[in-house]
């Protein structure tokens, strides 16, 4: 009769013979997770693990650089990993030199043997019947449901504060490099005009999420110099934004809305321009604050009453000068209007401190990041980190959820970490990549 332990062994085999991936198996040997006192090769040879050796995220094998004991003898080398050792064969790896040094080759099932250059047989372990069956419990919990917001549901909130903050703190340096590459592309665009970067970034962020594609190629639609020759006379850049983004192209009756489109073609034909179509950008589901007409207008007063922004925002380093520099408002047409043509109940179309506090994490705090970067600032990055620490979080979808789940996010700085988490990790189910993930399992 099966004892407990073994049923449940045997559903977990059952399992893994249609889930198993090779990264779980690199993780088990990594953390050595399984009964180390009793290993044994498949010819019966004990094994001592003196040094699992360092994993390799690179072509070639698993880890490198191991220490092994196998029989009276100790190795030093690379240990390649595999679901079966046939994989060795059907992966190429007898005709590839950068692995004639496996000292041993561990794989889930052993289903033939393997040889080195020497027609000698590899050394190998069958991990299978070595694995603690509390990290397969937790394998079993975290992969066995698919219909879940994140695979570790109901187990996260368990995991100790410190890993999840730590992690939190590397996922958001993640998140700026990423943002930071995507600078350094326009950098390469713009011949390192680092205005004209900022001019596409503070774009992209003022069309928020929805319209953010549609802003940013709006402002890549013109040379920045074209910027620098509008914003002098009062409601010119607003004109060209207004007509690059198509919003010109109705046919409305109203005098400032034909004066206006009659100026834009003015700037049209004097700088050669290609609009953008209009039908890029959306209103649907927005609230009439963030329509694109009111962004692009206080978009383009903040470009109007701020020259030299980018020097402005290298030099600035406390959200009071922040929330100073972006204290704008669309022009005074929008104080009755939320879309040509159509009259509304007065209201100033003011920026709120909350959009401010996007525009510092999406654009400011990279930029300043890829300016650092670029110029082997000292210290840089603590700085932005204690500035990030200081702005509200932006209440999402995403965080919300991970609030909900026990996570605790007292900064902007554990909420953009968290993005990346769901996006890059949860989304992608690299669990085993992920600090959380590796308590999850770990946990017995």
């Amino acid at each position: 009769m099966k004892t407990n332990l073994s049923r449940n062994r045997a559903k977990h085999y059952e399992f893994l013979k249609h889930h198993l991936k090779e990264d779980f198996l690199q993780f088990l040997w990594k953390f050595k997770l399984f009964e180390l006192n009793t290993l044994n090769t498949i010819c019966n040879t004990p094994i001592t693990i003196i040094n699992g050796g360092v994993q390799n995220h690179q072509s070639g094998p698993d880890f490198l650089n191991g220490m092994l004991k196998i029989g009276s003898q100790v190795w030093a080398g690379n240990i390649e990993v595999h679901l079966k050792s046939s994989y060795w064969y059907a992966h190429g790896h007898d005709k590839d030199c950068n692995f004639d040094s496996i000292i041993l080759h561990v794989v889930w099932e052993y289903d033939m043997p393997i040889y080195d250059p020497n027609k000698n047989e590899v050394p190998t372990l069958e991990l299978k019947e070595y694995v603690n069956i509390s990290v397969l419990e937790s394998y079993y919990r975290l992969f066995s449901k698919s219909k879940k917001w994140i695979l570790c549901e109901g187990l996260v909130g368990s995991v100790d504060a410190f890993i999840v903050r730590s992690w939190l703190h590397r996922l958001y340096f993640e998140r700026l490099e990423r943002k930071a590459n995507f600078i350094f592309e326009l950098l390469k665009a713009t011949q390192n005009d680092w205005e004209a970067v900022l001019f596409q970034l503070l774009a992209r962020s003022f069309g928020m999420k929805l319209n953010a594609d549609a802003f940013f190629n709006m402002a890549t639609s013109f040379e920045y110099s074209i910027v620098r020759k509008c914003r002098s006379k009062k409601g010119l850049l607003e004109i060209l934004l207004f007509g690059q983004a198509g919003f010109f192209n109705k046919k409305i009756n109203e005098n400032l809305y034909k004066r206006l489109k009659h100026e834009y073609e003015y700037l049209k034909n004097k700088f050669k321009l290609t609009e953008v179509f209009s039908g890029e950008f959306l209103f649907f589901r927005l609230r009439p604050n963030n329509f694109p007409t009111i962004r692009i207008s206080q978009f383009a007063s903040l470009y109007e009453q701020q020259q030299n922004l980018f020097s402005k925002v290298l030099r600035f380093n406390t959200l009071r000068e922040f929330y100073i520099l972006f204290d704008v408002q669309a022009s005074q047409y929008w104080n009755t209007h939320y879309v040509f043509g159509k009259v509304s109940k007065f209201k100033i179309k003011q920026i709120s401190k909350s959009f401010i506090d996007l525009l510092l994490v999406n654009v400011i705090v990279p930029l300043k990041y890829a300016y650092g970067k670029s110029h082997n600032s000292v210290n840089f990055t603590n700085r932005l980190e204690s500035f990030i620490d200081a702005v509200k979080y932006e209440k999402n979808s995403i965080v919300s959820c991970y609030i909900d789940r026990g996570i605790a996010v007292p900064t902007a700085l554990e909420a953009q970490g968290l993005l990346e988490l769901k996006n890059e990790y949860c989304d992608k189910k690299k669990c085993l990549r992920c600090a959380i993930g590796v308590a999850v399992l770990k946990c017995k």
